[in-house]
């Protein structure tokens, strides 16, 4: 651990000296190492944390498109549908229903 301290401190550009070598390297490793660590970290959960708000919006909208297209459709398929256009608008609409309360029922958790 002492020396792959060392290898990153040098790659950071600092060598550590003869002197107090471990307290000094020690000290290196908390103020530049974790800090650079910690940064980077941060900015990983932040570009994460961005991707997953931006998929849970796209899923949210899907959901509710689906909500939409499938009440727009109830009117049409009751009253002016072919009995085979229905069947085929029928299995989408249960595919749609299917996943849509897959997942409200999240939401009751």
């Amino acid at each position: 651990m002492f020396y792959m301290t060392n290898a990153v401190l040098l790659h950071l550009g600092y060598k550590t000296q003869d002197k107090v070598v471990h307290k000094v390297t020690s000290d290196a490793l908390i103020v530049l190492v974790l800090h650079r660590l910690t940064k980077e970290l941060l900015e990983e959960y932040e570009q994460i944390r961005d991707d997953a708000l931006e998929i849970a919006s796209a899923r949210s909208e899907q959901l509710i498109e689906s909500y939409t297209l499938e009440l727009e459709k109830r009117s049409r398929f009751q009253y002016n549908m072919l009995e085979e256009t229905k069947e085929a608008k029928a299995k989408t609409s249960l595919e749609r229903a299917t996943h849509f309360v897959f997942e409200m029922k999240k939401l009751l958790k």
